[in-house]
């Protein structure tokens, strides 16, 4: 994979209306869903995306907000680390992953059931907004190459 940058094109430059709708439609993307939660979604979805920006953003945020190291150092092997975590967290990390890689196997029923068993049908849609939501800024991350490292949670 080549690393050269120089010819990488700046959204938010370049295409601002939509850069600007992005971060519109962010904004309302988690309305209703605890924080933390929000932020481990924001973790696995950007670790599987391979995202790095997002990936250091979210886990400064998430630290910056109270959420421990240990919850959000393990949550790529979440599943053998489920003690860590509430049922709706599990639900929505798992919700996270299907999403995430939808064409591997789409988003299977019983997966769906668990997020809808463990959410409201307002909260769920929030949930897959957000999911949803945080797969467009990995887009743009990776695609980007937007560089790491500048993020203040301040």
């Amino acid at each position: 994979m080549s690393t050269n940058t120089r010819r990488r094109v700046k959204l938010a430059s370049h295409a601002p209306e939509f850069y600007q709708a992005l971060i519109a439609l962010d904004e309302v993307s988690a309305l209703g869903l605890d924080t933390k939660l929000a932020h481990l979604v924001r973790i696995r979805a950007s670790q599987l995306n391979g995202c790095a920006y997002c990936l250091d953003m979210h886990t400064l945020d998430a630290l910056h907000e109270g959420d421990t190291a240990q919850r959000v150092n393990v949550v790529a092997t979440w599943r053998e680390a489920r003690k860590f975590y509430t049922e709706q967290e599990l639900a929505a990390l798992e919700l996270t992953e299907a999403i995430t890689l939808i064409s591997i196997d789409h988003v299977p029923d019983d997966v769906y059931e668990i997020a809808a068993n463990a959410f409201d049908e307002k909260e769920l849609a929030q949930l897959i907004s957000l999911i949803i939501m945080i797969n467009a800024w990995n887009r743009v991350g990776v695609t980007c190459r937007i560089e790491p490292g500048h993020y203040d949670p301040s």
